[in-house]
């Protein structure tokens, strides 16, 4: 299985002139740093190895129509997701922005070029909030615009 879905934690898109930011340095920025560059080398495992066993991957209800709404449980959950993804899109590209952290969150904002299977890129806004524990990630909860996203799908 790969990971063709997400660039690099320092890659930015070119219209873009600031680099990601982050609010400070710590072991959970640093895992999820990790789990960016797992995203962008399509590499599975080095991901797994950031989510906690018992994972909890969420994505908004609204894109159930696709398999990929609602929340997926442990690490099969996660890889059934990433498998699902490339049935429905043509690509898609994340770039993370600013980091915001606090406690056991880091909250992630950036967005997305997303092409569709009949090959249409949108540009669309995400947030990613992660909870962390015990030096894992225990949650990721992708936020978006549902509505942009369906269109495009359906485009």
């Amino acid at each position: 299985m790969s990971l063709y879905l997400y660039p690099a934690l320092h890659e930015r898109h070119p219209d873009e002139a600031a680099a990601p930011v982050a609010t400070g340095p710590s072991a959970h920025l640093a895992l999820i740093q990790k789990a960016y560059e797992a995203f962008h080398s399509r590499d599975v495992a080095a991901l797994l190895d950031v989510l906690a066993p018992d994972v909890h991957w969420v994505h908004p209800d609204g894109m159930s129509d696709y398999g990929l709404g609602g929340t997926k449980f442990g690490h099969e959950g996660v890889k059934e997701f990433l498998a699902r993804v490339p049935t429905v899109l043509g690509g898609m590209r994340l770039y993370p922005q600013e980091f915001v952290e606090s406690a056991d969150r880091v909250v992630v904002f950036g967005f997305r070029d997303v092409t569709s299977a009949s090959g249409r890129t949108e540009r669309l806004r995400f947030v990613h909030s992660w909870t962390l524990s015990g030096g894992r990630a225990t949650r990721m909860e992708d936020i978006f615009d549902t509505v942009l996203f369906r269109r495009l799908i359906e485009s």
